[in-house]
């Protein structure tokens, strides 16, 4: 039995002998995240200790910045992409006995004092994405924003066959389970396509996907999204087009996703750095 088999228990993430989540690992990636990267970073390391940084080729000297904190640091030395960053930190995560990785980003619009109500959640719930959904506040978000957002919730869920409450969020705990069968496509043309496909292609393999309440973040000193949203979301649209056309259009999948009483409970957990 391995590190990793030891640390999971009929497929629910465990406690080591320690009480941490010895096999939980977090990985932000970042693309000229100065403003914000350092404090994320401290902030995400009171909670967990293994905390990868995947630098995607910044102007700035971001890896400088954090030099003297306990993360590991892996640099692109090109911009490639949201998605090749995440999948660089996963497979760093992978290769180090990961149980479960716990993906947000470097903006500061994901709260990593909010990373214990996820690993709650996957706890009681394996076998599943947690989502942290953008629920708390959203009402306050952009209409333009929210609308954008509901239209994705219904097409991805309509293609992953369950109601997906938050599909855009980025602020997600991945099982290992997941991350090692199901691997899209992650070239700079996917950048922002691979988080929404990973959530089809895992319902394919059997995973579905666990919303935790989260409060909606726009630091005003952010940096503008690189989110382009006609070119990213026509990308999205045509990824969910395909697999809607491969799946015969799925009926069954539009109907569980419009009937889908589970997918509507939202975990809710206290948060307890630490945990």
């Amino acid at each position: 039995m391995n590190k990793r088999d030891r640390l999971v228990t009929d497929g629910r993430i465990a406690r080591d002998s320690s009480g941490e989540h010895a096999g939980i690992w977090v990985v932000i990636p970042a693309y000229n995240e100065s403003a914000s990267i350092r404090d994320v970073v401290e902030r995400t390391l009171k909670i967990l200790p293994r905390v990868i940084v995947v630098d995607d080729g910044s102007d700035e000297a971001l890896a400088e910045s954090l030099s003297d904190l306990p993360a590991t640091i892996l640099r692109n030395q090109t911009n490639s992409g949201k998605a090749a960053a995440l999948v660089r930190g996963f497979t760093h995560a992978l290769d180090h006995s990961a149980v479960a990785v716990v993906a947000l980003d470097g903006d500061g619009q994901h709260r990593p004092e909010d990373i214990p109500q996820l690993i709650e959640a996957a706890r009681h719930h394996p076998r599943h994405i947690v989502i942290g959904a953008r629920l708390i506040g959203f009402d306050k978000a952009p209409r333009s924003r929210r609308r954008a957002n509901r239209i994705a919730n219904f097409w991805i869920g309509w293609a992953a066959g369950h109601r997906i409450v938050d599909s855009q969020s980025g602020f997600r705990l991945y099982p290992a389970d997941v991350l090692a069968s199901v691997r899209p496509a992650h070239d700079r043309a996917h950048g922002f396509v691979f988080e929404s496909e990973m959530l089809i292609a895992a319902a394919r393999k059997g995973f579905r996907t666990m919303p935790v309440a989260i409060e909606a973040l726009y630091p005003i000193a952010a940096r503008p999204s690189h989110f382009a949203p006609v070119r990213d979301i026509a990308r999205i649209t045509r990824m969910v087009a395909w697999h809607l056309l491969c799946a015969g259009l799925n009926p069954l999948g539009l109907w569980r996703s419009l009937a889908d009483e589970a997918g509507s409970r939202i975990a809710t957990f206290a948060s307890h750095p630490g945990r």
